[in-house]
């Protein structure tokens, strides 16, 4: 059956409002350079990430045979492994060291045990920390190695306390007792004197109690612990006072008081005894004999 005119002319512009309605498809665009430079170097993109690949595997490797036998028969591995470290320029740069005072220098240096230009994959943080931590002057220590080439050390030394004399024998010790250093003693003299055996653990106790009573503390030049049970004080004149056991607080502020109100401390005395509760025993020094009376006469002339 033949369509009429009308009917054709309404088809047509129904199928030309149908295709003005379909999406564009969009213009296609530029590659970004990045995209263009990778196309570009694929063919050296595959060997370098092998290569990264393998190296990764063979420090792997290393960690696992260092932690399993660290210095058994595979550390060739480890040395090894840090050769090749060398070779790609993985080489200490610098030590930094912080927080020395008194530890000696070539101490910390021989528990570091490396140097410069040396292979920075054959240094093991954790074995300097453990060497320098042996040291007698220090408390504890952080080791750092970083990729950069450079070693942080950060030490934390043991604060001296005072000199321990026990018999001929002299050691700088800190307030736990800890004997930190036997040598270099001149350049710790301010520090108090302890003498006896224990006197470096129950010392720091007592010299507390003298820092309350600086007129005692000022003129004092030694703790001495006598028998491991009581304490004795030398003043610097020479003189010794005799503390009650286990009273030492009420004594050193009696003594305080006595020297605020008669100068007792300045006296020469040989010794000052406490120990008793309800008296206090003083002991003068001896006095001089007087010299023997000259014959005013002398002998008759003959």
């Amino acid at each position: 059956m033949a369509r009429s005119p009308t009917s054709l002319r309404a088809e047509g512009r129904t199928r030309l409002a149908s295709e003005s309605t379909r999406p564009k498809a969009p213009a296609p665009q530029r590659p970004s350079s990045i995209r263009l430079w990778l196309r570009r170097r694929r063919p050296l993109l595959r060997p370098m990430m092998f290569g990264v690949l393998g190296l990764g595997a063979v420090g792997i490797c290393g960690i696992a045979v260092a932690a399993l036998e660290p210095a058994g028969r595979f550390s060739w591995v480890n040395e090894g492994v840090a050769e090749i470290g060398a070779r790609a320029g993985l080489t200490v740069q610098e030590i930094i060291v912080r927080g020395q005072h008194n530890t000696p220098r070539e101490l910390i240096r021989a528990a570091i045990g490396i140097r410069n230009g040396d292979p920075l994959l054959a240094f093991s943080p954790e074995a300097a920390r453990q060497r320098l931590e042996s040291i007698a002057w220090i408390e504890s220590a952080e080791v750092q190695r970083n990729l950069s080439g450079n070693i942080t050390v950060d030490i934390h030394e043991r604060r001296p306390f005072a000199i321990w004399q026990h018999q001929n024998d002299f050691a700088v010790v800190d307030r736990e007792g800890r004997v930190v250093s036997a040598d270099t003693l001149d350049a710790f003299g301010p520090l108090p004197l302890l003498v006896g055996v224990g006197a470096q653990k129950s010392g720091p106790a007592v010299y507390d109690l003298l820092a309350r009573s600086p007129e005692v503390q000022q003129r004092t030049q030694a703790l001495i612990f006598v028998s491991q049970r009581r304490w004795n004080l030398r003043l610097h004149s020479g003189t010794d006072v005799l503390l009650p056991e286990g009273h030492e607080d009420a004594a050193i502020a009696k003594l305080a008081e006595l020297q605020r109100t008669q100068a007792l401390l300045d006296r020469p005395l040989v010794s000052i005894d406490m120990r008793l509760p309800d008296r206090l025993v003083v002991r003068q020094q001896p006095q001089p004999e007087a010299p023997p009376a000259s014959n005013a006469r002398g002998r008759g002339r003959g």
